[in-house]
């Protein structure tokens, strides 16, 4: 495996400065995993909370901003995604219950009236803490799948993503309304876009077969490379040179081997959990013409 996989120089804590008024970032926001329940396509609306629903009301809202963490960004796609009450993401109904899609106007500002999602149990010995997911996209700014957290989850320290050093600036308060309703304030800084050439693109996109004989599928979606396994989108990837890419914080490392023939190999590598590299390889079966 490429030793430039594993170095890449990221900002723990992040840089912010006083700018007369309010605190500002100079560091954009950090990648979280995209997790195995994104479904596309979710309906244009701000308001997802459901009839006779026991959540509490949440108000979430903030503002897109360019790199310089000062400038608002027009017309960016915002996606959120989060479990129900009880723990449970709705992965199929035509509802997209507690999914949502929104673009942002001239202020770069955008706000869902939704509830407070839960912690749920992710495997006989882990619990998720609350979250909700994102994906901004569709900006001349690189895309961003991330997560925001809640501050006095007790589960945060024992999972993989909200422990990270790097989640530090997603973990937020959360204040009341007038209305006694939950409000959550979330900002997010953009950072320069890196893309891999549309004909480079083409070379690596398709299906693969993984030495396990499953199947992965990468395609391109925005500027960032999505894999499938087995039919279920599982990552959303950011290119980092050398025909790499890399998931959210670092869980999912991808290299692509361009070959004689016109054919490619890859080559996965994620943590377990101890945090062990573990390689898997894979040789394309199948290209998807264009």
């Amino acid at each position: 495996m490429d030793s430039s996989l594993l170095a890449f120089s990221i900002g723990v804590f992040g840089k912010i400065k006083w700018d007369g008024h309010a605190y500002v970032g100079e560091d954009p926001t950090t990648t979280d995993i995209l997790g195995p329940f994104y479904r596309p396509g979710a309906p244009f609306r701000t308001d997802l909370v459901q009839p006779g629903t026991k959540g509490e009301i949440l108000h979430f809202s903030g503002t897109i901003f360019g790199k310089d963490g000062k400038t608002p960004v027009k017309n960016a796609l915002v996606e959120i995604w989060h479990c129900n009450e009880d723990g449970v993401y709705d992965n199929t109904s035509d509802d997209y219950i507690y999914r949502s899609s929104w673009k942002t106007g001239d202020d770069g500002k955008y706000h869902f009236r939704t509830i407070l999602p839960v912690p749920y149990k992710a495997g006989p010995t882990l619990t998720r803490p609350a979250h909700i997911h994102m994906r901004i996209s569709g900006t001349s700014l690189q895309d961003l799948v991330t997560q925001i957290y809640f501050k006095g989850d007790k589960h945060i320290a024992e999972d993989m993503s909200s422990s990270d050093p790097r989640s530090l600036n997603r973990i937020l308060d959360i204040s009341k309304n007038a209305q006694n309703e939950k409000v959550v304030k979330f900002d997010i800084s953009l950072k320069e876009e890196y893309v891999l050439d549309a004909a480079a693109y083409k070379k690596i996109t398709g299906l693969y077969e993984m030495s396990d004989k499953s199947n992965g599928e990468f395609y391109r979606d925005g500027d960032q490379l999505f894999v499938k396994m087995n039919g279920q989108i599982m990552e959303a990837m950011d290119y980092k040179g050398n025909n790499s890419f890399e998931g959210g914080l670092g869980q999912l490392k991808v290299q692509f081997e361009l070959l004689s023939n016109g054919g490619s190999k890859v080559k996965l590598s994620y943590p377990d959990d101890d945090r062990k590299i573990i390689t898997i390889g894979g040789n394309k079966i199948l290209k998807y013409p264009g």
